[in-house]
């Protein structure tokens, strides 16, 4: 398959997952499962924006520097109380930000225009209707839908909330992940690997992507390359949301994971991919479990999950927009290409007053090598395409914003 095939076969069977309720603290980075109704308009009541004083904007007419007005100051109205009295004419009333403007006031003046002395204050600058004032439900009205579903709730968004006196939040609920590391090649990070051994790192790589994402892991004990032991490991995880295993899914002697995968009852959708690394991916459901089987690569983890695992995450989550926007940017060097299959390539991008500039991490080989730290992007170079030479155009998704 093309990696968009591959992508379309994935998202087809990712839905967003049930709704829970979450306290209203504790859901921040999640996405609403149902629409929010203002019971209220935010703000409640006209109220002042600055520190300063109330009047009547008509009161302030001609008023300037050379000129000023004065009124007589009848109150002073706190933030949390409701003024009792009804400005008249050449009256004004001293006001704290965030306190009701009484009655007959339509506007106010901020203190660094006044001089207050003795009952009096003095304006030094006209004022029209409304200025700085905050109207009653300017934000959002009563009745009103203040957040439709699938909404990500960022900061802007829980503060709303809050206004609104919302407690309690539904969303659509995180997805259960697992982790199944195999290979008799490894062994855990505190653990001396022996000959020809190495430390697991798959699995942590995964653990962070998963993370990035909001969306707790649970790392099952590493899988031996034994057929019986695969099968158990893979049993277990069929009973999570998402189940993502490392390994042994090549056509190697001690490769089982496709072999059991069908045995256990998944339905293989993906048996492979066009793409340079991680060609060997396979992807199959059983029930709501989506089950990926990734190559043991350490350079095709990112690329797999930025391709398609992340994509399916996201829509389990409620997200609307799955995939990242897709840009464009010069080579600073060469970067190969393959006669058959997209080539996926780990690059590190930075923008200058010229736009984006693609400059490739370490050889691109298809040996087994970790990810690059400096890396943080993809660029792909499409099959067929002998590759890109320095200063041409290479499409690539920024993976996370560069560090300059």
């Amino acid at each position: 398959m093309t990696i968009d095939e591959a992508r379309t076969a994935v998202l087809s069977e990712s839905s967003p997952l049930p709704p829970e309720e979450v306290p209203l603290a504790q859901a921040v980075g999640r996405v609403a499962a149902r629409e929010f109704i203002a019971s209220h308009g935010l703000p409640p009541f006209d109220h002042s924006a600055k520190d300063g004083f109330a009047v009547r904007s008509v009161d302030t007419r001609g008023a300037t520097r050379e000129s000023r007005v004065e009124l007589s100051v009848v109150t002073t109205i706190p933030a949390g109380t409701m003024p009792e009295v009804e400005l008249r004419v050449g009256q004004a009333a001293k006001i704290m930000t965030g306190a009701p403007l009484p009655s007959g006031a339509d506007a106010v003046v901020k203190r660094e225009l006044t001089q207050e002395r003795q009952g009096y204050v003095t304006v030094s600058r006209q004022v029209s209707p409304g200025t700085d004032v905050r109207r009653a439900a300017e934000d959002v009205a009563a009745g009103q839908v203040a957040l439709s579903a699938g909404t990500l709730l960022g900061p802007g968004e829980i503060g709303l909330l809050a206004g609104l006196g919302v407690a309690k939040v539904t969303v659509h609920r995180r997805p259960r992940v697992v982790i199944v590391p195999t290979g008799s090649e490894l062994v855990e990070v505190d653990e001396t690997p022996g000959p020809g051994q190495i430390h697991s790192s798959n699995a942590y790589i995964l653990r962070a992507l998963c993370a990035e994402l909001g969306v707790e892991t649970e790392v099952l004990d590493i899988v031996k390359d034994d057929r019986e032991a695969t099968r158990i490991s893979l049993e277990r995880g069929l009973g999570y949301d998402v189940l993502l295993s490392t390994g042994g899914v090549s056509v190697g002697d001690f490769d089982y994971v496709r072999e059991v995968q069908e045995e256990l009852g998944v339905q293989q959708r993906v048996r492979g991919v066009a793409m340079k690394p991680g060609r060997p991916l396979v992807f199959g459901v059983l029930g709501r479990c989506l089950v990926f089987g990734f190559p043991g690569n350490p350079a095709a983890i990112p690329v797999c999950f930025e391709l398609l695992v992340r994509p399916a995450v996201l829509r389990l989550l409620g997200h609307r927009r799955v995939l990242r926007p897709v840009c464009t940017g010069l080579a600073t060097t060469d970067m190969r290409g393959h006669k058959d299959m997209l080539r996926v390539v780990a690059v590190h991008a930075s923008h200058d007053l010229q736009g984006w500039r693609i400059a490739p991490s370490a050889e691109q080989s298809t040996a087994p090598r970790g990810p690059n730290v400096t890396e943080n992007g993809l660029a792909f170079i499409p099959a067929g395409v002998a590759g890109v030479r320095a200063g041409e155009a290479v499409e690539f998704v920024l993976t996370r914003e560069p560090l300059e």
